[in-house]
């Protein structure tokens, strides 16, 4: 089995409904839930809108290799009506990021892990050092906790009420 960290989130339509169907959904086509963060609210990052975000980390354990895990993740996206063509950060029911893939760097045409920027994102590295503050990132060599310690993003990361 393969630990994978999911960052999920998104900023329009019903929230709180579009988390639970994403659960379910990852569940059912890539894996068992094994942790997952409580969901933060934050602000767009890289675009205006007056949406906030809900956003969250999980950890799943999945047979998938990372070609399959990708395909699965871009099927999913497609269901909340998520359009990857554009090159540009936009408003969306769900959004779906490999964060990490065991402790391994990949670098194909279509995916880099870890996530290249996620050590650039406080509403990923919160919820990522509430449930794995040790975890290490294979490349830079920083565990989440600091990471978030180093970040420079200054966004308001504020935890939803269940």
């Amino acid at each position: 089995m393969h630990k994978v960290f999911l960052g999920i989130g998104g900023n329009i339509g019903n929230k709180r409904l579009n988390f639970q169907k994403v659960f379910q959904i990852i569940g059912n086509s890539i894996g068992k839930v094994v942790y997952s963060s409580s969901i933060y609210e934050s602000p767009p990052w890289g675009f205006q809108s007056e949406d906030d975000f809900w956003n969250q980390v999980i950890l799943v354990a999945t047979q998938l290799s990372h070609e399959n895990l990708l395909a699965e993740i871009n099927s999913i996206e497609k269901k909340f009506g998520r359009d990857r063509d554009k090159n540009q950060y936009s408003s969306r029911e769900m959004d779906i990021d490999i964060l990490y893939y065991d402790d391994v760097f990949i670098e194909t045409e279509n995916l880099i892990i870890p996530h290249p920027k996620m050590q650039q994102r406080k509403f990923v590295l919160v919820p990522l050092n509430e449930i794995a503050p040790d975890l290490k990132h294979p490349l830079l060599r920083l565990t989440s906790f600091e990471m978030l310690e180093n970040c420079r993003d200054e966004s308001l990361i504020k935890k939803v009420d269940n």
